[in-house]
């Protein structure tokens, strides 16, 4: 009789959830690694500063204008760079938390070991 009621408690639909649970994981995984691939770009000063960051959060590249070299001291170019690239990082950071939600369907708080 215990063994019946086992059954009827939803015993099978633990197999189902728990393939719902790796899909979901591998999902997560090919994500993650295609947002690290992805290069989010920023600019700043009207454009005279563009930083591009990896989803890694690395920065790849800053350009600036060579017409700003001439015209605007050290100080206000190094502030447009980092206008520039914690624009771009923001974009990186509010890309994967937006990809990210869409898979777990608004679980991100949840601490699920192994995701």
């Amino acid at each position: 009789m215990a063994k019946g009621r086992m059954n009827g408690m939803g015993g099978g639909n633990m197999q189902g959830m728990m393939k719902q649970m790796q899909k979901m994981q591998a999902d997560m995984e090919r994500m993650q690694k295609e947002l690290e691939e992805t290069n989010y770009e920023a600019t700043s000063g009207g454009g005279a500063v563009k930083a591009v960051v990896s989803g890694e959060k690395l920065v790849q590249s800053i350009e600036v204008d060579p017409d700003m070299l001439k015209e605007e001291d050290a100080e206000i170019i190094c502030d447009m760079i980092a206008a520039a690239v914690n624009e771009a990082l923001n974009k990186a950071s509010s890309d994967a938390n937006s990809k990210m939600g869409s898979l777990t369907g608004g679980l991100g708080g949840l601490n699920i070991p192994g995701l």
